[in-house]
């Protein structure tokens, strides 16, 4: 048998406050009526100032790491996804290595903003398989509130904060990650990213989006990367028992299962209760099926997302 990454364990983190669309338009010219229209988002959580992107992706490791009966000092490997990390340097994977008490491990981050947490589990599934490492923790975090124009209601109201990670183990069997499919165009930077860098403004930016580019790039694109990682894993949309995609606008996944054929009932949505999380948007769907026992040992699921860059990308696992 192969060497394989397993997924072992998942868990996830969100901040204490809640906010439904109710309560943002108090402050936004919007309503719920407009944001669920249009989106499907019900609500999302907003960090305090004590709750960063580390201190969320460490919670969620705890989770994680408890849900797959592994202590801390195992882990080899921490490849964290994220956009807003706590500092510019150094990495925020190393940040949430301090938090967990892990001593000399490999940890960094990964940018790929929605799509980060596909890269993540790629680079780390890589590194398994060459023996880089056994036990890996694979990360999604982000604090998006911290970069978000609030005057901007065409982009505030899409996104919140939140954590995911799942605790990656080798295996040799059936069970882990089959095939895995990345992709990148940095010729479509404008249509979705943020307006500040260390080496242009000197400041964190804010994030810009022209909306309905986005979608329209965001249906072809994943409809065709889900196509590419089934036929890679010598696969058909008919093997597949769940889909998790990334979670940013209710359309956006419904118009893309359409396109694939799949049907609704095999489609995690928590964009409902969520919002766009971005990295942390496709670990955290899964641990909430895997908790809810929607997801069960032999399923085999399908993860996919797209974010600015533009990146995108899509793995196939067995559980």
């Amino acid at each position: 048998m192969a060497r394989r990454a397993a997924i072992i364990g998942t868990g996830s983190a969100l901040p204490a406050r809640r906010v439904d669309n109710q309560e943002l338009a108090k402050t936004v010219d919007t309503s719920d009526e407009w944001i669920v229209e249009r989106t499907g988002i019900r609500a999302r959580y907003i960090a305090d100032d004590s709750e960063t992107t580390a201190t969320l992706g460490a919670a969620a490791s705890r989770e994680a790491l408890a849900a797959a009966g592994i202590e801390p000092g195992a882990v080899g490997l921490i490849v964290m996804a994220t956009s807003t990390p706590d500092q510019t340097f150094p990495s925020s994977a190393t940040k949430v290595q301090a938090l967990l008490g892990i001593g000399d491990c490999i940890a960094f981050d990964v940018q790929a903003v929605c799509s980060g947490f596909l890269y993540a589990i790629t680079v780390a599934d890589s590194m398994i398989r060459s023996g880089s490492a056994d036990v890996a923790l694979v990360i999604g975090s982000e604090t998006f509130s911290r970069i978000l124009d609030w005057e901007d209601r065409g982009t505030c109201v899409l996104f919140g904060d939140g954590a995911g990670a799942v605790v990656l183990r080798a295996e040799d069997g059936e069970r882990g990650v089959l095939a895995t499919r990345l992709h990148a165009d940095g010729r479509l930077n404008q249509l979705l990213y943020v307006d500040g860098g260390p080496s242009t403004t000197g400041t964190v930016g804010k994030l810009r989006m022209k909306g309905s580019e986005v979608f329209r790039h965001a249906v072809v694109n994943l409809a065709s990367v889900l196509g590419e990682v089934l036929a890679d894993a010598g696969l058909g949309p008919d093997d597949v028992d769940w889909v998790v995609p990334h979670q940013a606008n209710r359309r956006i996944i419904d118009a893309t299962s359409r396109k694939l054929g799949l049907p609704a009932e095999k489609v995690v949505v928590t964009v409902d209760e969520h919002a766009n999380t971005s990295a942390a948007s496709v670990p955290l769907a899964l641990d909430v099926a895997v908790r809810d026992g929607r997801v069960k040992p032999g399923d085999l699921v399908v993860l996919e997302a797209m974010g600015g860059g533009f990146t995108w990308g899509a793995a196939v696992v067995r559980f």
